[in-house]
């Protein structure tokens, strides 16, 4: 069990809870303000936006959410101003980990963050400290249901470099610079995805026991729970034995 989406599945494993429910709809809906902020607030012509819209639809976030958002962004009635922020750090074990988030106040942000690695055994560093130990991919996400041979033939098509199942969905990935131009050529075929954005995915893991994965866990779910969070990577690699222990 390795690589981006390892926390994913265990949390997964462990069940949604409606605090963490909500907490997901509003991080999709200010992404969704941010990229229509960053462009024309207009999907057919906004890909960040598409993929933003296509996001919160598979993860059923309201109707009404959505458009309240776009409303606002559209009427020039949202005047906050959100910062792409990004922080570097180790967690426990000497685990490489980096936090992508969304804010409105720098400054809050990396007090939070800062305070959330060192009340769990974890150090924050530089930016561009541990980012060495990863690779920018593009990930497009599909749904299992889509069928292996359909997104592996789109996938070929569009200039991917591989397909792979994972859970319930079909994971394309690609070089970074080829993002922007398989994820349109697969949206063609396929449809919109479940996900579609530029991740970052460790070069190598390091494995980790039982004591050292729990604080590790521990860490990264207070990390996802603050709500300037967007996304948490680290390059650390859990048995399917311990994951599974610690999902129960």
């Amino acid at each position: 069990m390795a690589g981006h989406s390892q926390f994913k599945n265990i949390m997964h494993r462990k069940g949604a809870q409606d605090s963490k429910r909500a907490r997901m709809f509003a991080k999709i809906t200010r992404e969704i303000v941010v990229a229509a902020k960053s462009g024309l607030p207009d999907p057919a012509t906004n890909p960040r936006l598409r993929s933003a819209l296509a996001a919160a639809r598979s993860a059923n976030v309201p109707k009404d959410n959505i458009e309240r958002a776009l409303k606002k962004v559209i009427g020039g009635e949202d005047n906050t101003v959100y910062e792409e922020v990004r922080y570097e750090g180790y967690g426990s074990g000497g685990i490489a980990v980096i936090v992508e988030g969304l804010t409105d106040n720098r400054n809050r942000t990396a007090s939070e963050i800062r305070s959330i690695f060192s009340k769990h055994g974890g150090s924050l560093g530089e930016t561009g400290g541990v980012a060495f130990q990863f690779e920018r991919v593009g990930l497009i996400r599909f749904d299992v249901l889509k069928g292996f041979d359909t997104v592996f033939e789109a996938a070929v098509n569009a200039g991917a470099d591989n397909v792979e199942e994972i859970e319930e969905s079909l994971e394309i990935t690609c070089p970074m610079e080829a993002f922007a131009s398989v994820r349109d050529s697969v949206v063609e075929t396929l449809g919109d995805p479940i996900e579609a954005k530029v991740i970052w995915r460790p070069l190598n893991t390091l494995s980790c026991d039982e004591d050292t994965a729990r604080t590790l866990f521990k860490m990264i779910d207070t990390l996802e729970d603050n709500d300037d969070v967007q996304n948490v990577y680290a390059n650390f690699d859990v048995s399917d034995e311990i994951a599974q222990k610690l999902a129960g």
